[in-house]
């Protein structure tokens, strides 16, 4: 009679997650800035992984464009010109959107309610000048909304967006130093209120690029 051996878990495709899930937040979330380098070693020793899921999450990454990777092999956060600037401003306008005026029809009052829970914490965080708490939030914000679209592979594109903005979004937050919340998500929270699809689809592109175009002039 045969016993069978359990096959040990997948560790490195878990551990290559691990990093590639932690990374892609940071990066997203404006906490690496635009040109920093990035390490194997450096990574593997944060993540307590070796260089193998470390190569692994860096490539994937580079690959949705989160990082650059030299011809020498240097890793770091893109460092965007104006142009890569207006073509992902322009992006967000044709994909954000479409996912509000599909979620439109979806926006009952708790979705409302919880976007304007969202706000008053984007509010703190631009009150207390805290530039990570405010990208997150703020995605969390459009993030909320579109799920309500119920267009996946339509999300999928635009938090491949927000992946390649995030570094430039933090820069973006240093060079505005607003002290207001964005005016731009009371006007989306009125528009869902009203029912108003060209006042909703106005907003919302005007709120996706104002603060990138200003970046980029």
């Amino acid at each position: 009679m045969h016993t069978i051996t359990p096959r040990p878990a997948d560790t490195s495709t878990s551990a290559h997650d691990r990093v590639y899930r932690g990374l892609r937040t940071r990066i997203m979330h404006g906490q690496i800035e635009p040109g920093q380098a990035l390490t194997l070693r450096g990574i593997g020793r944060e993540f307590d992984v070796s260089m193998t899921p470390a190569r692994e999450a860096v490539n994937r990454l580079v690959a949705e464009g989160a990082l650059s990777m030299s011809n020498s092999g240097r890793v770091a956060t893109p460092e965007l010109t104006n142009e890569r600037i207006e073509e992902l401003a322009a992006l967000r306008s044709l994909i954000e959107v479409e996912l509000a005026s599909r979620a439109l029809p979806r926006a009952h009052m708790a979705l409302i309610e919880r976007l304007q829970t969202i706000n008053s914490t984007i509010a703190d965080a631009v009150s207390n000048r805290d530039a990570v708490s405010y990208i997150r939030t703020n995605l969390e914000f459009h993030r909320t909304l579109y799920l309500r679209a119920q267009a996946p592979a339509m999300l999928a594109m635009c938090e491949t967006v927000w992946l390649q903005l995030g570094p430039t979004m933090r820069a973006l937050y240093t060079r505005l130093r607003r002290s207001d919340p964005p005016q731009y998500h009371r006007l989306i929270i009125a528009a869902l209120k009203a029912g108003d699809e060209p006042g909703l689809r106005l907003a919302v592109r005007s709120d996706v690029t104002q603060g990138l175009r200003m970046l980029a002039s």
